[in-house]
């Protein structure tokens, strides 16, 4: 019998490159076995292939409320198909790493001695010097796999210099995007479009512990069409002062032209819709456009590669225990909990003069924010809306972080006239038919996407009937963090889209107002008859919000309010809610 392919095939499905990371590391560690190894993206292999390979290693992440990545989509539908034999994937031996977030590391260590081992157990060969046989991380570490290439400034394209402004802004983008090492398959390196901002206002009070702000944007290129549900994603900008330093502590020249592709070829992807590999892109632009040296901590690679370059014997040392399995503890609190970012290690340990291409591969990628479009287009057909929390907090050791994209929209000035780089996407709320009656639940910024909804709804409203709408929202104080107050109220009256004229409704509850604490559940049970009612109409559930605990207190509300009202046991009403989901009709989009 012919034997298979010696090559051990390592395929990941990534959303944000989380999964990208992994499979990466199980790719260096087995070449430290002298293993040899291929690595793709799911949706960079043709699964017709499986059937020819040896052995192959899943790495797979989720993405939203463990819902499936973009990049694994196509690939999954294919495993899927019905003509497919049962004995079609017979004799191929299989692993998988799943990643339900990004605290995986802890998990990732004990998986992999235990993939090593049982690897060998079954298929020696890829091991052709013997399971601990370990290449030295020195003769490893070799080139990095990407190649910057300087180029003279007469290499320049001069077409750029005569594009409008935003024209040459989202070349400069594409460029420098379709060139990052974080670059991932499916997503497109030049925005949708380009929004200016035209309202920022605050819809908490200044002296509450939470910053929720209301932006304004309008259209300055062409115009995207949207639906109610969809989500925005902003490129943030980092802070021109750290993005100098960055590149002053690494000794590079922010003004050269450059270009940056991988050294094997092979792996190379490109956005079809960029052809930009050969233009080059200032240094500097390149490094603020898809290097996060600013608000994002390095992985644990960066560490174990800082010690090859580091000079200092101190700072060596305790590089390369932070890189180690033993150091894996003292790295998190020193690393993840504290926040430090690239350019903060960098500081910490001086003696590392790293070559540029290393940060390419190494600095986490830049990447893009994704927010709930709480706006309709019918009402604001060249406006988009956000409603966006400030994000920040203390380390364990005081000190003071910020979200990079919340805090940067926040300081933004309408007068300024600045261009936002936006991709649009569908959502996990489809937009629901005027005739669907709803029962949506939105404490906190999860109000947002319902806002677009209310709007929706209230234009519709003008030329036709409408579905009853139950709107539930949540925060901690009335007085306080009651975003849109005054908007969910004008709906709630006057036959609005909440009015009971119209048969909806709006219940807010304030869990900080009273000593028993108050939350959205608990308005539920309070609302249980008419909740009930809409259900046998055909209603569907929206949910949107936190993805702590909010989902499955609200999941259980839903359960008891059935069994309650139905006089069926409680498992009835979980295979009823479960059949609901299957149904399309129980939507839940959640953010951490």
């Amino acid at each position: 019998m012919e034997m298979k392919s010696k090559t051990l095939l390592i395929l990941y499905a990534t959303q944000t490159g989380n999964a990208l990371d992994v499979a990466e590391r199980i790719a260096r560690e087995a070449e430290r076995r002298a293993c040899t190894v291929v690595i793709r993206s799911t949706d960079d292999y043709d699964a017709n292939s499986l059937p020819a390979e040896d052995t192959v290693i899943f790495v797979v992440s989720t993405t939203g409320q463990g819902d499936t990545p973009d990049s694994m989509k196509v690939f999954w539908r294919f495993l899927l198909q019905r003509n497919i034999g049962s004995h079609w994937l017979e004799g191929i031996h299989y692993a998988v790493f799943g990643l339900g977030d990004s605290g995986y590391e802890a998990a990732l260590d004990p998986w992999l001695s235990s993939l090593w081992s049982r690897l060998n157990e079954i298929k020696p060969h890829f091991f052709p010097k013997g399971p601990d046989f370990l290449v030295s991380n020195e003769e490893l570490i070799g080139l990095p796999k990407f190649q910057v290439t300087y180029h003279n400034v007469d290499d320049i394209d001069s077409r750029l210099s005569t594009a409008t402004d935003f024209k040459y802004l989202q070349m400069q983008i594409g460029r420098a995007r379709s060139m990052s090492s974080g670059k991932v398959p499916h997503e497109k390196c030049k925005p949708d479009a380009f929004l200016k901002m035209v309202k920022n206002f605050p819809l908490t009070r200044a002296s509450h512990e939470k910053d929720v702000r209301h932006f304004e944007f309008e259209f300055v290129s062409q115009v995207i069409k949207y639906e109610i549900g969809d989500v925005l994603e902003v490129l943030p900008s980092q802070s021109p002062a750290a993005v100098d330093s960055f590149i002053q502590r690494c000794n590079l020249d922010p003004e050269s032209l450059i270009t940056v592709h991988p050294r094997e070829m092979e792996n190379r992807h490109i956005d079809n819709n960029v052809n930009t590999l050969d233009v080059p892109i200032k240094l500097r632009t390149f490094v603020e456009l898809t290097m996060d040296v600013t608000s994002a901590s390095p992985r644990r690679y960066f560490f174990e590669v800082m010690s090859f370059f580091a000079t200092a014997e101190h700072e060596k040392e305790r590089l390369q225990y932070f890189a180690s399995p033993e150091g894996r503890d003292d790295l998190y609190q020193y690393n993840q909990k504290e926040r430090r970012t690239v350019l903060e290690v960098l500081e910490d340990f001086p003696s590392v003069q790293m070559p540029f291409e290393w940060f390419v591969q190494l600095a986490p990628p830049l990447k893009n924010r994704a927010f709930s479009i709480s706006s309709s287009p019918l009402a604001h057909p060249t406006q988009v809306h956000l409603t966006v929390d400030v994000v920040s907090w203390t380390t364990p050791f005081k000190r003071k972080r910020q979200g990079l994209c919340s805090t940067w929209l926040a300081s933004l000035d309408p007068e300024q006239s600045i261009y936002i780089p936006v991709w649009f996407h569908k959502g996990l709320l489809p937009p629901p038919p005027p005739s669907l009656p709803l029962i949506v639940i939105g404490p906190g910024t999860g109000c947002a996407p319902f806002r677009g909804f209310v709007e929706e709804r209230a234009v519709q409203s003008q030329s036709g009937t409408i579905a009853p709408t139950l709107l539930f929202f949540g925060c901690r104080n009335e007085n306080n963090d009651f975003l849109y107050r005054d908007f969910w109220f004008s709906h709630s009256e006057n036959d609005g889209v909440l009015s009971e004229a119209k048969g909806g409704g709006f219940y807010a509850a304030f869990s900080r107002d009273q000593p028993q604490k108050v939350y959205v559940q608990h308005k539920m049970q309070e609302q249980s008859e008419r909740i009930w009612n809409l259900l046998c109409e055909g209603a569907a559930i929206y949910v949107a919000g936190s993805s702590t605990k909010m989902p499955s207190d609200v999941m259980v509300a839903f359960e008891e309010i059935i069994s309650k009202e139905s006089g069926a046991p409680r498992e009835s009403a979980v295979r009823w809610l479960r059949s609901l989901e299957k149904a399309g009709k129980y939507h839940v989009e959640a953010w951490s």
